[in-house]
């Protein structure tokens, strides 16, 4: 920049020569110079008061955008910072078909150890075994006197174990807040439910996972925030849930037996108010799984749904409404019933020889398997696999359990004329009970399929017309003989019309053959048989009870049809379910003289 001199020579010298004071010139622009200083000055606080002003502007422009975003955004789960890592600390709770609670959270602490803090890190360690008798005070012992900075004592704490761990008197025993899930029910519809573990951890909250059941089919959307909490609805109904484990677990022992499975299931929507499988186990504390030996041997083997069995006799229904739909024969038409039948080098055997010929509702009624066996021939092994496929025996059930694709069905690989003749009859093809479940469903839907589910909701869609309504309600007519004057008489029960079908199969070897003296016994059935509302299956393993003769019996008639039998008396009326055609007795009125007052 120039600087104008105060005293210009030029200027100065004109001055002087007109007579004029020169240090006039020089005050003059003196003040010219002042001038334009302050000029620039007030430039420069403009400027800086405009940038200013500008900056509150923004601010107060972003701060409000951010506020109008979060106002019109989805409201979100918080989640808890722990040891670096995101967890999510909350999990929806899974509820039966009346909103009562089958799996919550509750709010408790863990227990973990900072050793460098500990006052006398072995006392600790005593009084810690003492209060957790599950701890190895040994190894405790060494990791809290040892190099280590932290050390997990417990991921969960009863109230009475905090605080008998604050009457330790350790800073260094500190306790963490977590979530943690409680099964309030216990054993109840265990293998339902299936239980959960902590996944992610951290000493602030833990993340809860499912581990099987439906609480891992459905992990993802009990962990989703954006279902705000919204509980999980099953379509077990919790009261028949828990009459039918009673009931079956009684049976069970009545019967001797090593295993057993009850399933009921609604027809018009395929949900499963009921279903149990026994052993089972409570998931607030889930045992540790077999690593070898039989898995049925494990009370988290679910047999409903993983048990793959030979449900024998109870296919027999199959063939026969499959040719009565395709109008090869109806509930009147002889067959050659003569035992036994000779396919290839095999023979084929019924358990009484029933003479020459018997018809199709006598081969169901009294289970031939000769007479079943002519009729699948009717149909041809093609027709006979294709209709099967169609039941959904030849894939794993669709239930939203974890475990439902692991129930896939074991399907000969080659179809041969023997293959076909004792597939018919429940052997060579095994399948789990719920699949079972789902085929005698769709007889009892007038033939449109059925798929099993878990999930309580008000829509369902319809499934293909596997079979007439004729043909289904002409095999349903043949069921209801099978339980009056057949096999299964003992599920008769007075004022629900039962069909079913027994079966009785003998249970495979490990090695190739089958035991001589160990079974599964089944019974499938529908109720009332004119128009079903429920379809109830029932499944022994290895059951045996003592005979009038003072034998041993171990057939589905003697041991399965009876359990069914007591789980429909029990289950119908608290379903809601009136028993037609009985009549109660009449209860006349008392006079009223005779009424006395009494008290406790």
């Amino acid at each position: 920049m120039i600087r104008t001199p105060l005293r210009p020579l030029a200027r100065i010298l004109r001055a002087r020569e007109t007579g004029q004071n020169p240090d006039e010139i020089e005050a003059e622009l003196r003040a010219q110079r002042h001038a334009d200083i302050q000029d620039r000055a007030r430039r420069r606080a403009e400027t800086r008061l405009k940038v200013i002003v500008g900056s509150f502007v923004l601010a107060f422009a972003l701060v409000g955008f951010r506020m109008g975003a979060l106002a019109h955004s989805q409201p979100s789960e918080p989640r808890a910072l722990a040891s670096g890592a995101q967890i999510i600390s909350q999990r929806a709770d899974i509820v039966d078909r009346r909103g009562r609670v089958l799996a919550t959270n509750l709010s408790t602490h863990a227990l973990y150890a900072h050793p460098r803090d500990l006052v006398d890190p072995a006392r600790a360690a005593r009084e810690l075994a003492k209060i957790f008798p599950d701890l190895n005070a040994e190894r405790l012992t060494a990791d809290l006197t040892g190099s280590r900075k932290f050390v997990w004592v417990k991921k969960k704490l009863s109230p009475e174990q905090m605080q008998a761990v604050h009457d330790i008197g350790e800073p260094g025993l500190v306790f963490g807040p977590r979530e943690m899930r409680l099964y309030p029910n216990g054993r109840l519809a265990s293998h339902i439910l299936g239980g959960s573990q902590f996944g992610n951890e951290g000493v602030a909250s833990a993340e809860v996972l499912g581990m099987a059941g439906v609480e891992k089919a459905f992990d993802n959307w009990l962990r989703d925030p954006a279902n705000a909490g919204a509980p999980l609805a099953l379509s077990i109904d919790l009261t028949a849930q828990a009459a039918m484990e009673e009931v079956l677990g009684n049976g069970m022992k009545v019967m001797k037996a090593k295993g057993a499975t009850g399933i009921l299931m609604e027809v018009a929507t395929g949900e499963i108010v009921a279903m149990a499988s026994l052993p089972d186990f409570d998931p607030n504390n889930r045992p540790r799984p077999l690593l070898k030996g039989d898995p049925s041997d494990s009370p988290l083997f679910n047999r409903a749904v993983q048990g793959q069995y030979e449900l024998g006799s109870t296919f027999k229904i199959f063939p026969v409404a499959q040719a009565i739909d395709e109008k090869l024969i109806n509930a009147n038409t002889m067959i050659n019933a003569s035992s036994p039948m000779k396919i290839g080098k095999y023979l084929i055997h019924d358990f009484h020889n029933y003479g020459g010929q018997l018809s199709v509702a006598d081969i169901i009624v009294k289970s031939s398997n000769v007479g079943t066996v002519r009729i699948a021939q009717m149909l041809g092994a093609e027709r006979q696999q294709q209709f099967l496929k169609d039941l959904g025996l030849f894939e794993p059930t669709p239930v939203e359990m974890s475990e439902g694709p692991t129930g896939k069905p074991l399907v000969p690989t080659r179809w041969p004329a023997v293959t076909a003749a004792t597939v018919a009859f429940g052997h060579g093809l095994a399948a789990s009970p719920l699949h079972l479940a789902a085929a005698y469903a769709t007889i009892a839907n007038d033939g449109r399929r059925v798929r099993p589910t878990l999930v309580h909701r008000k829509e369902h869609p319809a499934g293909e017309q596997v079979l007439s309504p004729g043909a289904a309600k002409a095999a349903r007519d043949l069921l209801r003989q099978v339980v009056t004057r057949g096999t299964a008489r003992q599920a008769e029960v007075a004022g629900y019309a039962v069909g079913g079908k027994t079966g009785t199969a003998d249970k495979p070897r490990p090695g190739g053959g089958y035991y001589a003296s160990k079974n599964v016994s089944t019974f499938a059935a529908m109720y009332p048989s004119d128009k079903p509302v429920y379809v109830l299956v029932v499944s022994l393993d290895e059951p045996s009870v003592a005979s009038a003769g003072g034998g041993e019996m171990r057939t589905a008639g003697a041991t399965a049809a009876p359990v069914a039998a007591a789980l429909v008396q029990r289950l119908s009326p608290m379903l809601g379910l009136r028993p037609d055609n009985v009549t109660l007795p009449e209860i006349a009125p008392r006079p009223a003289d005779a009424l006395k007052l009494v008290s406790n």
